[in-house]
């Protein structure tokens, strides 16, 4: 994609960009999610909010399918071309210090939103919003799903597949220091060791419980050190039997949908903020209630609107 011309320049509040990509997943669904937040009205809620969205389209779509070639690691190459087709989109938005919400597609889509950051110079960091820590590695599990070694293969791990950010620059793409856990509470053995190896910061999901307010001050003060502040959220975090709209369908365990917006609220309006990237929403599990994707729009929409966000910005 090329440079944005002075004109997209004035008038781009915030881009957004779809990455209707499920090769990394545990089965199809998530590749659908841009078309349906689109259809829910994103786009138009963005606009009622005071912003300019600028919709610069879709990477290439890819549908799950099992890869029997490389079963600890499926469609490895395909989530590369995947993360580096979208680094390459989201290049112009950070040229002109612009902000843009990425709608994937599973978790990791999150690898070239970082990428992109990482080859722009500028110090950022990550909160990682999502139930799973995401550190397995082909070598940690069998079951092969690459939406929970996203972070792992951003970090470098021992273990992980070349092939994931092969298209998209250094190795590795994000340090320890550069990443916040918020709200995890599905965490392996084997990740743990990891997190306290690294000394990943971390706050965990009864925390964000107990007090999400103070979870997200201190999430808002620990971004505050960088130049840019790039926000995941794993619909995951949330408790299916609350609010069925992610992949997993885990009960008993997450956030409320209230949590989550009260939670995201100070980190969108963040000074620094700069790419919020929505993974793991599964349109089929919310196919009877399609008012819930109509709300996370008008949401996420009123809480950007009241953000930092100026024209040209």
């Amino acid at each position: 994609m090329a440079a944005l011309d002075s004109s997209q320049r004035d008038r781009m509040g915030i881009a957004v960009l779809g990455a209707p990509v499920s090769a990394g997943a545990y089965a199809p669904g998530q590749e659908r999610a841009p078309a349906a937040l689109r259809d829910a009205g994103l786009l138009a809620a963005l606009a009622n909010a005071g912003l300019e969205p600028m919709d610069l389209g879709d990477i290439e779509a890819f549908r799950w399918r099992l890869d029997r070639s490389n079963p600890r690691c499926m469609n490895a190459e395909i989530v590369g071309q995947a993360v580096a087709q979208l680094a390459r989109r989201l290049a112009p938005v950070l040229a002109v210090d612009g902000a843009a919400i990425v709608i994937g597609g599973d978790c990791t889509v999150e690898i070239g939103t970082v990428a992109a950051a990482a080859a722009d110079g500028r110090s950022f960091g990550l909160v990682y919003i999502d139930l799973d820590a995401d550190l397995n590695t082909p070598l940690s599990t069998t079951d092969g799903a690459l939406d929970w070694m996203g972070v792992a293969h951003m970090l470098g791990i021992e273990g992980t597949d070349r092939a994931v950010i092969a298209g998209v620059g250094p190795n590795p793409l994000l340090r320890p220091e550069q990443l916040l856990y918020f709200a995890t509470g599905n965490v392996k053995p084997f990740e743990r060791d990891v997190i306290r190896r690294l000394g990943i910061a971390e706050i965990p999901l009864q925390d964000v419980v107990a007090d999400p307010a103070e979870a997200s001050r201190r999430a808002v003060e620990w971004g505050s050190r960088f130049d840019r502040l790039l926000i995941h959220l794993d619909a995951d975090v949330l408790d299916f039997a609350k609010f069925a709209l992610a992949e997993n369908t885990r009960r008993g365990i997450g956030l409320d949908y209230a949590q989550l917006i009260g939670c995201l609220a100070p980190l969108l309006r963040a000074p620094n903020w700069r790419f919020l990237t929505l993974t793991e929403i599964n349109p089929e599990h919310c196919s009877d209630a399609p008012e819930d994707l109509t709300r996370l729009c008008l949401d996420l929409a009123a809480l950007l609107g009241g953000s930092h966000l100026e024209k040209g910005h």
